[in-house]
């Protein structure tokens, strides 16, 4: 009892996963039974199935927890099972990536209408906090046939929300038959290098970025924004990380969620 209060505690972190209600501990001071309700919730017979969990999980950089990444996915996999998503069709993959700049350009971050769309198309999509210390903004994997994007709330603007929604949606495109038997959190370089571009093109084209940077005055830029349908949050946030504006600037901080 006392080895395995001290891996709940320091590996699996119970304490915190009690505090968020992720886990409805049946007698939170029985180790014993606490270490069922974990399995129970992982979804796994014993730790020995859970290392091959995190055998499926992509995850190249180094540094993140992954019992912490593996509760968090199973947290998801949870809130997931409410949702009812239709067939998935990947030959409607362009019109929902066209219906989610729309909603992108007439709306500010919507959580739910973008779940619904997503549903709507097949594609399980949950927003949920990550466990303290987790850096990872997301991850794209399959369930049965439909894919699922999970997305942590380390987003701290429009156009880094919508980045990171692109992003996983790349990987639905390039990377869905592996996903099939994998988790991708982190990819190898090629794949996060096309979820980047697929990212960055869906949100401003080459050719607009291109208008953009010739002329950066804000009336410039919200003339490029109303012609086209983006969102000056996608504007100005690439501006900044592209370092032509600054992030303190007056420019993005009066955007970044427009």
């Amino acid at each position: 009892e006392e080895n395995i209060n001290k891996v709940l505690k320091d590996d699996f972190h119970i304490s915190e996963l009690a505090k968020l209600q992720w886990i409805d501990f049946k007698d939170i001071n029985n180790p014993i039974q606490n270490y069922m309700d974990l399995l129970s919730f992982l979804n796994v017979r014993n730790f020995e199935a859970l290392d091959r969990i995190k055998e499926k999980t992509i995850l190249i950089e180094k540094g993140e927890d992954l019992n912490k990444l593996n509760l968090w996915i199973a947290r998801c996999d949870e809130l997931s099972k409410k949702q009812k998503v239709n067939e998935y069709m990947s030959i409607n993959f362009p019109f929902l990536i066209e219906d989610l700049r729309n909603g992108a350009y007439n709306d500010n971050i919507d959580i739910d209408n973008i779940q619904i769309l997503l549903n709507n198309y097949g594609i399980y999509f949950v927003v949920e906090k990550a466990l303290s210390g987790t850096k990872v903004s997301g991850c794209f994997k399959v369930k049965g046939k439909n894919p699922a994007i999970y997305v942590t709330k380390n987003y701290q603007s429009k156009d880094s929300f919508y980045f990171e929604l692109f992003h996983e949606l790349g990987h639905c495109k390039s990377d869905y038959n592996e996903a099939k038997s994998k988790i991708i959190v982190i990819g190898d370089k090629e794949q996060e290098s096309k979820a980047d571009i697929f990212a960055i093109n869906t949100m401003i084209s080459k050719d607009i970025w291109e208008q953009i940077n010739l002329n950066l005055k804000e009336e410039n830029l919200l003339n490029i924004s109303l012609q086209n349908k983006i969102p000056m949050s996608f504007i100005v946030g690439r501006l900044a990380k592209e370092n032509k504006i600054k992030y303190n600037s007056k420019l993005y901080n009066k955007y970044k969620l427009a």
